[in-house]
């Protein structure tokens, strides 16, 4: 373990977290597997794909199944909030967005799926929340608030979407989490919420007026003493380089905005890691539970390999104490620990992509990773 005080918050983050499709399908209470897309109609065959792959995925399994091994971690280590962005509709609707292709679902009968796990916050500005029209998207929110899961980056209009999302931790203060998605990870434009449309919290362009406007949102509602986590869904599926873009918007969200933790996300693979003036930023964390075993493609990235993020924040100043990560893999749709073999695949990884970011990790002796930084 690293020597870390005890006095930090601690936040869990991920990769993007599908628990709709393939995975309802093993779930407990599977919902209707229609499907609209090019080449799959049945979500049944998703999982057949992976045991024709060589999988041994059980059906139906219990609902801490797909989280695997993650929640021992996740007890072990007792973060103050855990926050995933939640790539799926939670929703009976049986009216898809027109021409979207591929439409994410769950039964809102598996949300057990969620609450054993202990989410905290279920951020969804993303390109698959509105799957299942404005009724998927009303029912989604319905059934997270009951569950007892905040929710941030999607509302019934503009005002709900902007809201961020607040965790107490015990002791220790608040944190904000706001989240927004970028129309380069493929949101459609008339997915954006507006005052009178229900929608998501959707980021035209990376500009500065849009730092100014959530500098605004966030002066709003920050108290002293609040630390500050963006949620930002943007980008595309594969490819390791970071768009300048992306890193001149995310330092000026720090600069300007007062943001402690940038957590980003929709690549399909973990990416470089940066630490600039003492905040994190994650440029793409990958994927944590999706449903895309057998299916090939893009092997070179190992999509399959995951990181559970362990963020650690000085409560007085929000700034990175460290950073402790816990390699994953995917197999028989169960989040496992990696092998050693994994571990330092991805270790060579990351200080590949970090030494142009200014960061590299150490491999520790429990199989971990611990990122250092400049």
């Amino acid at each position: 373990m690293l020597p870390f005080r005890k006095n930090l918050v601690v936040l869990f983050l991920c990769g993007d977290v599908m628990t709709g499709r393939g995975i309802d399908q093993v779930l407990p209470h599977p919902g209707d597997p229609q499907l609209f897309e090019s080449y799959i109609h049945d979500a049944r065959d998703y999982p057949r794909l992976a045991r024709a792959s060589g999988s041994s995925i059980p059906a139906p399994v219990d609902y801490g199944y797909v989280w695997g091994d993650a929640l021992k971690e996740m007890d072990r280590i007792g973060p103050d909030a855990r926050i995933v962005n939640l790539e799926t509709s939670i929703t009976r609707s049986d009216d898809p967005w027109p021409g979207k292709g591929i439409n994410y679902r769950m039964n809102p009968a598996n949300i057990p799926v969620l609450t054993v796990a202990g989410i905290d916050v279920a951020t969804l500005a993303n390109n698959h929340v509105l799957d299942w029209g404005y009724d998927g998207l009303g029912e989604t929110l319905d059934v997270l608030r009951e569950a007892g899961i905040r929710s941030a980056g999607a509302g019934g209009n503009l005002s709900e979407a902007e809201a961020p999302a607040v965790v107490e931790a015990a002791g220790k203060g608040r944190v904000l989490i706001l989240a927004v998605g970028s129309r380069s990870s493929g949101i459609p434009a008339d997915w954006a919420a507006t005052e009178d449309r229900a929608g998501v919290h959707r980021l035209e362009e990376l500009s500065n007026n849009e730092v100014r406007r959530i500098a605004s949102i966030l002066k709003g509602v920050r108290q002293p003493g609040d630390l500050v986590v963006l949620s930002i869904h943007w980008g595309g599926n594969w490819g390791w380089e970071i768009p300048e873009a992306h890193r001149k918007f995310a330092r000026r969200l720090i600069d300007d905005a007062g943001v402690d933790v940038v957590y980003g996300h929709s690549s399909h693979h973990v990416k470089g890691i940066e630490v600039y003036r003492d905040r994190l930023i994650l440029y793409g964390c990958g994927d944590f539970i999706n449903d895309y075993e057998g299916i090939r493609g893009y092997e070179e990235f190992r999509g399959d390999l995951g990181l559970m993020y362990f963020v650690h924040l000085e409560p007085e100043t929000g700034r990175l104490a460290g950073l402790k990560m816990v390699p994953t893999r995917i197999r028989d749709y169960s989040v496992t620990r990696a092998s050693q073999v994994e571990t330092l695949w991805l270790c060579e990884m990351l200080n590949r992509e970090g030494r142009k970011l200014g960061t590299r990790v150490e491999c520790l002796e429990d199989d971990t990773l611990a990122l250092r930084w400049e």
